[in-house]
Formats: structure tokens, sequence, C-alpha cells
């Protein structure tokens, strides 16, 4: 009997352990598919995934022979590629870039940056102070020639504290420095030892903005791609191609067939998309100013420099306001109207041809039968180069032209293929910063600065400028800058003709572009968030 109960026992073991194996099975089964189901409907979502188009923002741009943010001030392209310690916002006001905060002593006049960490340039490698050092002791470096160098010049000592942590001692203050602390910071290690004008860096830059070169082609279109790895964020745009169209018309044309995405148009263009379905205007107020640049290099402003206020008295501002930007923009006396420094006492120069032959008569020229005035057996003859494929300065240029013609002076226009700064008789100018009044005038109008590409020199003008720059004190800098404007206005660098705005042309599908923000020369600053900004589909 209990041989028999062991053997009756061990078969309902058997039967139970059996049963078990087999649901154990089954479930094993129904799991194992579920399992493979998923991982297959993984597979399918990335390979949709990888299949998709990449959101692409196409920009209708000009073109660039090289990417040079240290040895160039001009380039949108930049803020795309690079950071700088610091950076602008929408309000135009300096924010942390690079650079998670700062520090200035008095007493040395010190600015200590302290860096992000973990920033990467778009090679891999790791972002240092020394990259920093490295990049302001290029730009400063009077043997590279760059045209921001006047930014620097009171910088006396860079120190590298740690790889983290920069400082610049500066010779005096300097309110501006902290906006001259946006440029772009580049890699050491791959530019060391490099022609900082040369180098085949500048056609194959690597920096550490939001964006990193995909490719080139030369004179068709430069292609970005997003930086996953950017330390403020990666950007919701897969791509953005800057396609280089230089002419006005044919931008416009490529906008109305949508092969452009987002232009900056001639504000007769940009009218043209006003109210159409799937575009939208932004008509954005610039600080960016157009004129007449005078070249003092050349012998007859030597000997005619006296009658620069004649030209410009005869220009009629307004009237060209109107005809060549449709109304959009407003008359130009000076570099600071979008600036809290302005001075609005100042001479505005407002149209007046009789006191403009006034002028001429009573520096001793004489008017000849066909009306052009003479001066010591010499006409008054001189010709406006104007670059080309910007049709506004073009009209603008030939406009102005004719007003100087109808006050007795013989002026012309001429679009030569490449700009010569020293041989040119005048050139219409653009220029004008959203930001510190330092911006644009001291490296503009100051003796032998970077980007003064008239050779004009006065030596008030060199005087109030450095005050306003070494001052901290709001009230100083404002009698510094209203004697600055003040002697600029009693003998000329420009013939200022108006401030424009900037007709930016988007398809509405994209999101995130700041209306308000000031722009500055050339229309920069529309990319200021461009992380930010989404597309539809």
């Amino acid at each position: 009997m209990i041989k028999s109960a062991k053997n009756k026992n061990k078969t309902i073991g058997l039967f139970c352990t059996a049963v078990i194996l087999i649901l154990s099975a089954c479930g094993t089964t129904e799991i194992g598919e579920k399992e493979k189901t998923s991982s297959e409907q993984a597979k399918r979502e990335q390979t949709a995934a990888d299949q998709a188009e990449p959101v692409t923002l196409v920009y209708g741009s000009g073109d660039y022979t090289r990417i040079n943010p240290a040895m160039d001030e001009h380039g949108e392209i930049n803020i795309l590629l690079f950071n700088g310690l610091t950076a602008h916002n929408g309000e135009n006001e300096v924010v942390p870039g690079l650079a998670k905060s700062w520090e200035f002593d008095d007493a040395s006049n010190t600015y200590t940056f302290y860096l992000e960490e973990g920033v990467k340039w778009h090679d891999g490698e790791p972002f240092t102070a020394a990259d920093v050092k490295f990049t302001i002791e290029a730009i400063m470096d009077p043997e590279n020639g760059s045209e921001n160098a006047p930014n620097y010049e009171d910088v006396e000592e860079i120190t590298v504290v740690d790889e983290q942590t920069v400082s610049f001692r500066l010779s005096a203050p300097n309110v501006a420095f902290l906006d001259y602390m946006t440029m772009a910071v580049l890699p050491e290690h791959l530019l060391a030892g490099e022609n900082m004008q040369e180098s085949d860096f500048f056609r194959n830059p690597v920096g550490t903005g939001p964006y990193k070169l995909e490719s080139w082609d030369a004179g068709q279109a430069i292609v970005l791609a997003k930086n996953e790895d950017y330390f403020m964020g990666a950007p919701h745009i897969d791509r953005v191609i800057f396609k280089i169209v230089t002419d006005d018309n044919a931008k416009t044309l490529q906008m109305e067939a949508g092969e452009l995405d987002l232009a900056l148009l001639t504000p007769k263009d940009a009218a043209s998309f006003a109210n159409r379905e799937g575009f939208s205007c932004y008509d954005m107020r610039t600080s960016d100013y157009r004129g007449i640049l005078f070249n003092f290099h050349n012998d007859f402003w030597k000997k005619n420099r006296d009658i620069i206020p004649a030209v410009c008295y005869a220009i009629d501002r307004q009237a060209i306001i109107d005809a060549v930007l449709l109304g959009q923009g407003m008359p130009a006396y000076g570099p600071l109207q979008q600036n809290i420094y302005n001075n609005e006492e100042v001479e505005h120069y407002d149209y007046n041809p009789q006191k403009a032959r006034e002028i001429l008569e009573g520096a001793g020229c004489v008017e000849g039968e066909d009306g052009i005035y003479t001066r010591n057996g010499e006409r008054l003859s001189f010709v406006i180069s104007v670059g080309a494929g910007d049709q506004v300065r073009v009209d603008m240029a030939h406009a102005a032209a004719q007003q100087i013609r109808e006050i007795g002076i013989d002026c012309t226009v001429e679009i030569p293929t490449r700009i010569d700064w020293n041989g040119q008789m005048a050139y219409l100018i653009g220029w004008g910063s959203p930001f510190d009044a330092d911006d644009h005038t001291y490296k503009v109008f100051g003796t032998d600065k970077g980007a003064n590409y008239s050779g004009y020199s006065n030596a008030l003008v060199d005087q109030y400028l450095m005050q306003a720059r070494e001052s901290a004190d709001p009230q100083v800098r404002a009698e510094a800058y209203n004697r600055f404007q003040e002697e600029l206005a009693k003998d000329p660098a420009y013939a200022f003709i108006c401030y424009i705005d900037a007709n930016y042309v988007a398809k509405s599908s994209i999101r995130g572009i700041s209306p308000d923000t000031v722009m500055g020369h050339h229309g920069v600053g529309i990319f200021w968030n461009i992380a930010d900004w989404t597309m539809e589909e």
C-alpha cells in the first residue's frame, strides 16, 4: 500500500510538471512573439525616420569666398557655425554664450570669464580657454590685418587660468567689451601656425555652433547640418542651405517659385508678397544706414574736402526713401540715430540746393556754361562706386548723383567688378550697429582704424571717441558722443543718406523669427535664435 501510494504521488507530480512546462512553453512563445513584433515595429519606425526627408530651410544668400569671422566683420552665416563667449538676445542685450558667467575687477580692469563645461568643436575635440586666447590674440596681431582689431586694442594681457577660465586685463575700462566678446571663437588645434587670411580652414570651418558644415559648392550653395551635440540643445531644423543668389531679381523669382524659404528682398520685391497665402513678410527696423563715403586719399578730396557740406545739402533724402525704399526708412544725418547716445541737435544737412551752391561759390568755384562748377580751372567731378548685386544701393547712388549734378557738381555712378578702396573716389557705403555706441564708430571713423576705409582723420573725433570708450559713466559717455557727432557734422566723413528697413520674406511654415529685433548692418541678426526655429511640413 505504501509503495502504491508513492507511485501514485510520483505520477501526479510528473503530470503537473508536464503541464507547467507546456504552459511555460506557451507563455514563452507568446512573449517572444510580442517582443519580435515590437522589435520589428521599432525597426520599421526607425527605417521610416531614416528615409524621411530632413527638415530643410533654404535661404537666399549672398556669396562667400571664405567664412572668417576673426578677420571679416560681416557674414550672417557666422552665428550658425560659431559661438562667442557672450551673445545677444532679441533685445540686443548681452547674454551668456560659451561663457556661463563673468566678473569684472575695477581695480585692475580685468574681466574673468567662466566657460561652459563639456562643449565640443564640431570635430569632437574639447573647447577650452586656450581657444579663446588664441582667437583674440590672432585678431590683435597686426600682421593678420583684421578689421576687428580696434575692438581689442585696449587688451593688455590674456591669461588662461585653467581650461574653463580665461581673463582679460585692459588698459582702461571699455563698456563695449562684453559686446565685443560675441566674437566667434576659433579652434586653436586647427589654426595654430596657419595663415589667418588664407588658411583652407576658412573654406572648411569647424565651430561650436548649432550647425556644422556639411558641404560647400563654391558659388552655388553652403549646406549646414544641425549639431546634435550643441551645448544649448540641438536645433529643430535639420539642415540650413545658404543658396547663393547674388542678383536681387533672381532672388525674388526663386522665392516665388518655391526654391527659397527665406530671403532678404528689396522693398519693392518684398511688397509683392504682402497678403499672399503661404508667405509672411517681416519689415524689420535696423541700425543700418547708407551714405556716400569720400576717399580722402584721393587727390580730388584732398583739394576739395571743404565742399563736402555742399554735397550733403544737395541730397533730397526723403525723395530717395520714397522712390527707392517705398517710404521704408528714415533720413540719416549721423551714425547713432538708433542709439541712446544720438545727438538730435547736430546739423542734419536737410535738402537745400541753394545753400549747396552758396558753399561752392564761397569756396571760389565758378559755374560754367554747362552748369558745372570749376575750381582753379578744374571741373568739380567725381564718381560714386557701388558694389554689384545690391540694386537698392545702385538706385540710391543714381538718385543721389542726379541730385548732386543739379547743384553743379558732375557726379556719375560706376559698378566695378571689385572694390578698389584706395583707387576709387567715393563709395555708396553701409554701416550701423544695434549694440554699444562704440561699435561701428571707433573703428569706422577713428584715424587708421581697421574699418576706416575712407582714410578719414580728425583729431577731435579721435579724442571724443576715446573718451566715450574709456568711461563707464553714462553722463561722461553722453557728453563725449555729443561732441563726436557735432565734430563729425562739421567735418563730414560721409554724406549720410538714410537708414533702411530689412525686408525679409519667409514661407509661413517657418516659426520662431523674432520680428521686433533691431537688425544690424546688411540686415544681420535674424538668425540670432535659429536653434529655436521650426518648420511645419
